[in-house]
């Protein structure tokens, strides 16, 4: 049985693509480039939902919130290796009165769910990797995801790594910032785009293969 690595995150998880308002192919979306950089040995399943947010339900769409849906995921996806969870950048939408305090705690908090649920081998607890998601960048609202999306979300975004991190060193969750390093689109500037995805997908690889 190959070794498998759950990818749970949103939108940019999915593959998105701004340009044709559809997925990326495989080969382009990072899930799929780390599959490629990992090899044979390991499966690495895709679990990216667009819209998708670390504890908030969404009163205007149904079924985005990760944590009432990671436990059965995860379990039926069973045995797993390592589960990575990329989620943030739908939990600054201003509907949600978040701080990027509130949604780092969110995330820490899906993490230690992730972290407890017995979906590893041998019904063992997986590992898990946090990733800071690349901030929003701050023409996000002169565009037309702007509307949805409110105000502050580029702000939101950019100080959610520091939470993050220091919210993952306390819980003793393995933690990858990618903000300075993978950039959004210059589309709507909260998606990535074809090299965004190449430069996580390296990003990740680099961190992942220190596990195994």
């Amino acid at each position: 049985m190959k070794r498998r690595i759950v990818c749970f995150g949103d939108s940019n998880t999915w593959g998105y693509d701004v340009k044709t308002l559809g997925r990326f192919p495989e080969g382009i979306r990072w899930t799929s480039i780390l599959a490629d950089l990992l090899g044979e040995e390991f499966q690495v399943v895709e679990e990216g939902l667009s819209g998708r947010t670390s504890v908030v339900d969404d009163p205007l769409f149904e079924g985005l919130n990760g944590y009432s849906y990671i436990h059965p995921c995860l379990m039926s996806h069973s045995p797993l290796e390592l589960v990575i969870i990329m989620l943030g950048t739908n939990d600054t939408k201003e509907r949600f009165h978040l701080t990027s305090y509130n949604i780092a705690q969110g995330i820490a908090r899906l993490s230690q769910k992730a972290k407890s649920t017995p979906a590893g081998v041998k019904g063992a607890f997986p590992e898990v990797l946090v990733i800071a998601p690349p901030p929003i960048g701050k023409e996000y609202y002169e565009t037309e995801v702007g509307k949805s999306m409110g105000k502050g979300c580029d702000t939101k975004s950019t100080e959610l790594s520091a939470h993050l991190e220091e919210l993952m060193r306390i819980q003793k969750t393995e933690f990858l910032d990618t903000k300075g390093i993978v950039p959004m689109n210059h589309i709507d500037f909260m998606h990535l785009d074809e090299e965004g995805h190449r430069l996580l997908a390296k990003l990740v690889f680099n961190k992942v293969k220190t596990y195994f």
